[in-house]
């Protein structure tokens, strides 16, 4: 159980946290965002810092440990797809977007497993899912602090900062869906051939 695991770990408990910050009742708000908005960025945020550090943790101290191979991926998976359920709970997000998130992670899942059988091949990790995880965990933070809904911006309602916000959050989260298609795409041209009966 070296630090690089325990940071995993770590990520994964502030997710239970951030369900329970929700059902609890937080009175106020700070520059017209609601106290609970804060405080589910602010842990989003620690566990996105310890999502890199643990990885660096890892590789500059040489622990790269079989368990941090499992744990670690499955740690990102719930954070993410977490955090955007609480968002489509809270109003915020359509359901189409983490079931396009889910839908490609479940195929990469696949796709990894597919290969443990055939010998353990790895498919290398493209620029495509780099951008997505960036875009993903900038898209999260931007909505925790916005007040309204995913493309409230198009309808034309919004002026000032609440528009400036509610446009980064649509167009982040576009950019997300987009870098995740495209990811997943890239995992299935890639691992094609892992599809094929030997």
């Amino acid at each position: 159980m070296n630090l690089a695991n325990k940071l995993t770990i770590f990520r994964i408990i502030l997710v239970p946290i951030m369900i329970v910050v929700t059902f609890l009742e937080w009175p106020g708000e700070f520059l017209g965002i609601p106290t609970v908005a804060w405080l589910l960025n602010v842990i989003f945020i620690i566990a996105s810092i310890t999502d890199k550090l643990d990885g660096y943790v890892a590789r500059s101290r040489n622990q790269i440990t079989t368990f941090g191979k499992f744990l670690d991926p499955i740690a990102d998976k719930v954070l993410v797809i977490t955090a955007m359920i609480i968002l489509v709970e809270m109003g915020r997000l359509p359901s189409w977007i983490p079931t396009i998130i889910v839908f490609r992670e479940f195929i990469v899942s696949g796709y990894r497993l597919i290969a443990v059988e055939n010998g353990g091949k790895v498919i290398a990790a493209s620029i495509w899912g780099k951008l997505k995880t960036v875009t993903q965990m900038i898209a999260i933070i931007v909505a925790f602090i916005d007040n309204y809904a995913f493309g409230t911006i198009v309808r034309g309602e919004l002026s000032g900062f609440p528009m400036l916000i509610n446009a980064i959050t649509t167009i982040m989260m576009v950019l997300c869906v987009i870098t995740t298609i495209f990811s997943g795409w890239d995992y299935i041209k890639n691992g094609k051939e892992l599809l094929k009966d030997k």
